[in-house]
């Protein structure tokens, strides 16, 4: 798996979380149909907004984040994200007690 880290620098005070949810649940209809994202998480901080997506694999992560995406996303936010990717060699899920390693489940280490 693949994590994009978008991170959208605003200036504060923290948007409001009403307004931000809203915004962002309408998002949605534009990122659930993404080949190859399985999760996004979106992102409201005092220096900004953002965006934690995991994807499949990196090529798809890239077909999503295409040499366009920055002007799109400058053009809605009227600022440059920035765009970092990272590899996911393990996962943990601490509710469920689960831990994946490159996507697979593996014996938790602790059991």
């Amino acid at each position: 798996m693949i994590i994009a880290l978008v991170e959208i620098p605003l200036p504060g005070p923290k948007r409001d979380h009403d307004v931000v949810r809203a915004q962002s649940l309408e998002a949605t209809k534009i990122f659930h149909e993404v080949p190859g994202l399985i999760t996004k998480y979106f992102l409201n901080s005092e220096t900004g907004g953002g965006g934690i997506y995991v994807f499949e694999t990196r090529e798809l992560a890239e077909a999503w984040f295409h040499d366009g995406w920055a002007d799109w996303m400058e053009g809605r936010f009227g600022v440059r994200p920035t765009l970092r990717f990272f590899d996911n060699p393990v996962t943990l899920h601490a509710a469920a007690g689960r831990v994946q390693a490159d996507g697979q489940d593996v014996p938790p280490p602790w059991a």
